[in-house]
């Protein structure tokens, strides 16, 4: 194989910069369609520049010094990119996606001037920049751009409720940021550099450091926010049910997911020498995960509003990852990065899945839409399909994830975990396939006045043609089903390795084979029972008053969409992550 010039890349960050900065100037003047053709080929050529990285990194990590900055003796003061295999593949999922995404939403916005692709290409550039950086400043920067678009296309609308959405967002994510920068000033002040490699360096040297805990405290919170990882997920909801379904796409599918791959890099590249911050995070992410996974997927099922649930099951998945990256192994890690990529084009396949219900029934609430779906026959297919590889269906990418990190887990012993990753997967799955049923096959008991409940949604553009909408998901749902195993067992244990910066391992444990088949079981009964509980006998069935346990009510109440509450749990969760590191 031939050496792959380094100095290309950085082509996959500037491609679609140039490309943003060529529509701003000239956006009046582009002609109907042009913005989407040129947003669609920008997002293909950085999936295809990142594939081919990807493929030339398997033989070790290329680097790139940004005007010729390279280290002298050990003091780095340049900025760099540092492509291993693992990251190369997560960029070019996300360019995947965002070529999709732009096809999905071929025509949706009509006069603005190409600003919506303008600002999807900034946050393109920007998570393939937060994959490749080398530098925790740089992180950080690529971090804000993220935000920074993300902000704007939430209330990309301009109606009042998603200015709302868009501020709780905006204020706990900009919380996040501040969050980060702080660690960012202790780490380099007790280090002296910003650079990943000097960083884990003088970590490793410095023993019990109690600047170092408080610099990955501060850190890891941020990207935990990015992450939707109880105590920091109660923005995420409010975000996903007044965004743009194209945009809700990249949220559920790459952004939430690339904070955990963030908090990865950083747990095992940059802090992975302090004693401290190892001991701690093992108790501090299968802990966290363990009760994220659990809560989206019951906060799931309690949803009708499809994008609410939907972000939910985020939530939940996110939670399984974190759990993956908490066994602090080859395997879990491994399982991870698939689990990343399995989870984004499944759960990116059911967002755009809401976006043509939205398009074509102007509604998003599973009551109000039971029966309406019949006349699209083809998206229900797509829904239920997507419903069981949530849930666990052993086929394709995510399974191929969930098995990994259930055998890191079941290795060390993690049965607690275990089980709780299992039981949100089943929850999400039921939750979606539930909504399935009713909409399209129109099950479950007549809604009556219930459906007539009031809805802030509000019907996006309805004159794209079906098929369009759905051809990119069917190809996001052919490519987790569609993609070898075999292709995956073969590259990952490198791929995995490489990333956490450890010596190569022949093969990955998988774990109990009928945990996922279990999984699906409980999922189709939990979906059963939603749509049917009327029918079942009495001792089987409390009245629906009774199963508004306390719980369940102090859940709803805690996700109250007012900013302050979620400004305090915050605080809270930042306690948490220090009480964990200082009893380490």
């Amino acid at each position: 194989m031939t050496a792959f010039p380094a100095a290309l890349l950085p082509l996959p960050v500037a491609i679609p910069l140039v490309i943003c900065a060529a529509m701003l100037a000239t956006a009046h003047f582009l002609p109907g369609r042009l913005p989407d053709i040129l947003a669609t080929l920008a997002a293909l050529s950085v999936a295809v520049l990142c594939g081919v990285i990807a493929v030339h990194a398997a033989d070790g990590p290329l680097v790139y010094w940004f005007g010729g900055w390279e280290p002298r003796d050990g003091v780095h003061l340049g900025i760099g990119f540092s492509v291993d295999e693992a990251s190369g593949w997560v960029a070019a999922f996300i360019g995947l996606l965002y070529a999709l995404t732009f096809v999905f939403a071929w025509g949706f916005f009509d006069r603005t001037h190409g600003h919506f692709h303008i600002l999807m290409l900034l946050f393109l550039a920007a998570m393939v920049g937060f994959c490749f950086t080398r530098d925790m400043f740089n992180l950080f920067v690529w971090f804000e751009v993220m935000s920074v678009a993300a902000f704007a296309l939430t209330a990309y609308h301009l109606a009042e409720s998603s200015l709302a959405g868009a501020i709780n967002f905006t204020v706990v994510n900009s919380l996040a940021g501040f969050l980060m920068l702080g660690g960012i000033g202790l780490i380099y002040a007790q280090t002296g550099t910003l650079d990943f490699e000097g960083i884990a360096a003088a970590v490793a040297r410095s023993g019990r450091d109690p600047v170092v805990a408080g610099a990955f405290c501060l850190v890891a919170s941020a990207l935990m926010i990015k992450g939707a990882i109880v105590p920091f997920q109660f923005w995420l909801a409010d975000a996903h049910a007044v965004a743009p379904s194209p945009v809700s796409v990249i949220f559920s599918g790459a952004m939430v997911s690339l904070g955990l791959f963030g908090l990865a890099k950083v747990s095992a590249v940059v802090f992975g020498g302090s004693d401290q911050v190892r001991h701690a995070l093992p108790a501090l992410l299968i802990g966290l995960g363990s009760f994220t996974a659990l809560l989206g997927g019951w906060m799931a099922l309690l949803q009708r509003h499809l994008k609410r649930m939907l972000a939910f099951s985020t939530i939940s998945h996110a939670g399984i990852m974190l759990t993956g990256l908490g066994a602090l192994s080859v395997d879990g890690t491994g399982g991870m990065l698939v689990y990343v990529v399995g989870h984004g084009l499944v759960k990116g396949a059911l967002f755009m899945i809401a976006g043509i219900l939205l398009a074509t029934q102007a509604s998003i609430d599973e009551i109000a839409l039971r029966g309406l779906g019949r006349g699209i026959w083809p998206a229900g297919i797509a829904m239920g399909l997507a419903g069981l590889l949530l849930c666990g269906l052993p086929l394709g990418v995510l399974d191929q994830g969930t098995r990994l990190v259930q055998g890191a887990l079941a290795q060390q012993g993690h049965g607690i975990a275990l089980a709780a990753g299992a039981i949100g997967a089943a929850l999400t799955g039921a939750a979606v396939l539930r909504a399935a049923g009713r909409i399209f096959l129109g099950l479950g008991p007549d809604p009556g006045d219930e459906a007539g409940a009031p809805s802030e949604d509000e019907r996006e553009k309805a004159n794209r043609p079906l098929w369009l909408m759905l051809a990119p998901c069917c190809v996001l749902l052919a490519l987790d089903v569609g993609v070898p195993a075999g292709l995956i067992e073969h590259a990952l244990p490198r791929a995995a390795s490489a990333f956490l910066h450890r010596p190569a391992v022949e093969t990955l444990a998988e774990g109990p084979g009928w945990l996922p088949w279990a999984s699906v079981v409980a999922a189709l009964a939990g979906a059963g029972y939603g749509l049917f509980r009327r029918r079942l006998p009495a001792l089987v069935v409390r009245p629906v008053s009774a199963t508004q346990s306390a719980p369940t009510r102090a859940l709803e109440v805690l996700h109250s969409g007012l900013i302050g509450d979620y400004v305090a749990w915050l605080g809270v969760g930042v306690a948490v992550v220090a009480g964990v590191l200082a009893l380490a």
